[in-house]
């Protein structure tokens, strides 16, 4: 009762922000609501009452909080809540010519996320309209499929009037390439970038190069290039979630878990640290823990694309087809340009013997990402299911391998056709060439497969010794080996089977307590589920 009702609104703006950071949101949006309130009746006083000509009112009245920026904090709560539709409503509500460019951005973004492009598009542009320089408008507006020449032809007066600005039209051609899925030219162009010596050593650059090389199958060029970013960065989290995946497939387990480890001593607070963790347990084959720490990630972070594949792996994993489809659709929408999405999508459909559905979704990838190596193996693999469809597989394998010698994935599935054929020598000889300049755990592995079946046995054992270095959890290179050692000698195999198989159970009977264990952790969580 002792306070002015311009002080009252003020405490009660000041209120709602404390509680803001203190995360109680649906509190704060009550005392933002209640502030505007009291600012409306504030108004109509101020209208009613003639002004006395006091000088002290008028300064009192220019530092009161902004409506406008009361109704972003209440977007927020909203955002934070989860309550889209809330946030846009109460954003749409404040006049256009009112609208700063961080409203702008926030409706751009949530217009964006709610499947409403035009309006997206149109609030992208307007923040570039104010802030020429405003990158993350413009990297907004090329995922919604704008020409990178429009984009650019909104800074072009920017570049041409202050120095040193030629390197942005370059930067907007080489993320206008990463939205097309052109993968060779955006990374072409983004290493002419780093070549300038303004840009050279840019951690977001080397971050986006890393990526671009992850989705071209170039694994090896990735972790190069993201173990560079992380030395110039200690403290970088952006793209950590891939490179940890990275890690996990060639087996270099302790690593993900000591990045892992580092990631949360950074912030537990982003998607990264939990999907580095989840891939540690996923490629430690204890499933629910991986679906428990994908669907935290995906909490944090709705979008976070790794975190949708992970747990859509470890639900497939565990024979949860359905639910994993559904996670694998909506990575499919959020990076319509991610081979791995479809890949993903696609396994789920040959494990449920939806051969047809796996083929429709393998042309469709086909045409709208182009004829490159990773997508030609990605349909052969379909086509390798089928008995009708071989030899258009071995076609497509061949002009895959024709592109890319070196492609991992394509190599696998053309030797999994020549075994199939019984053509071990011609196996031989593939696996080779592809070893000649990469080692790779897959490959020696198979290659060892192969020297069995024609009784070349030292340099077999050899070459799964190889794949065990590489990938000391590859259990399919240790069955090899056991089965050779066994062949070799029958007797001794015996007594080893008896006391591997009382090993195996102690450790199957570990394994299967942590799962059970995970699994009560994720029982408790609400998991991602699509609206």
């Amino acid at each position: 009762e002792l306070f002015s009702p311009s002080q009252k609104y003020q405490l009660l703006v000041y209120h709602a922000d404390s509680l803001f950071h203190d995360k109680e949101y649906r509190n704060a949006v009550s005392k933002y609501t209640m502030a505007l309130q009291q600012k409306k009746a504030l108004s109509k006083t101020s209208k009613v009452r003639p002004s006395t000509g006091n000088a002290a009112s008028a300064p009192q009245s220019q530092c009161l909080p902004s409506e406008i920026e009361v109704k972003y904090k209440m977007a927020e709560c909203y955002t934070m809540l989860k309550q889209d539709k809330d946030a846009i409503a109460i954003l749409d509500g404040i006049p256009s010519r009112q609208r700063t460019p961080k409203i702008n951005m926030m409706l751009a973004n949530l217009y964006k996320k709610a499947g409403q492009e035009r309006s997206s598009v149109t609030s992208y542009k307007e923040v570039l309209r104010q802030c020429p320089l405003a990158l993350d408008a413009i990297l907004g507006l090329l995922s919604l499929s704008v020409k990178g020449a429009e984009v650019a032809s909104m800074t072009i007066n920017i570049i041409q009037s202050i120095p040193n600005l030629d390197w942005l039209s370059v930067w907007i051609k080489a993320y206008a390439f990463v939205h097309t899925g052109d993968n060779t030219r955006a990374i072409n162009t983004i290493c002419s970038l780093e070549k300038k010596s303004l840009l050279r050593d840019n951690v977001d650059l080397l971050g986006s190069l890393a990526d671009l090389y992850f989705r071209a199958g170039d694994n090896k060029n990735s972790i190069l290039k993201f173990e560079q970013a992380q030395m110039l960065d200690p403290y970088l989290i952006k793209g950590m979630d891939v490179y940890g995946y990275l890690l996990a497939r060639e087996g270099r387990l302790e690593d993900v878990e000591n990045l892992g480890c580092r990631l949360f001593n950074i912030s537990d607070q982003h998607a990264e640290p939990w999907v580095v963790s989840g891939c540690h347990s996923f490629y430690s084959k204890r499933y629910s823990r991986a679906l428990y720490l994908g669907a935290k990630a995906i909490q944090l972070n709705s979008n976070s694309v790794q975190a949708l594949l992970l747990k859509g792996a470890a639900l497939r994993n565990m024979g949860r087809v359905q639910e994993a489809i559904i996670h694998f659709r909506e990575a499919i929408r959020l990076a319509p340009c991610r081979l791995d999405c479809y890949e993903g999508l696609i396994e789920c459909y040959l494990a449920s013997n939806s051969i047809r559905e796996a083929m429709v979704m393998a042309n469709n990838v086909y045409k709208t990402l182009g004829a490159n190596a990773q997508t030609l193996t990605l349909l052969a693999t379909v086509c390798l299911e089928d008995p009708v469809t071989q030899e258009k597989a071995k076609t497509l394998l061949d002009k895959a391998l024709t592109q890319r010698p070196d492609y991992i994935k394509a190599v696998v599935k053309k030797a999994e056709l020549l075994s199939r054929e019984q053509k071990y020598d011609d196996g031989i000889a593939l696996l080779r060439n592809a070893l000649a300049n990469q080692s790779d755990c897959v490959l020696h592995r198979i290659l060892g497969d192969f020297l069995v079946a024609v009784n070349e046995y030292q340099e077999a054992m050899d070459q799964y010794s190889i794949a065990l270095s590489l990938d000391p959890n590859d259990q399919k290179s240790l069955e090899g080996m056991q089965k050779m050692e066994k062949e070799e000698s029958p007797t001794d195999a015996t007594q080893e089977e008896d006391v591997d198989d009382m090993e195996g159970s102690g450790e199957e009977g570990d394994l299967e307590g942590s799962d059970s264990e995970a699994a009560q952790w994720a029982d408790q969580e609400q998991w991602f589920g699509m609206q």
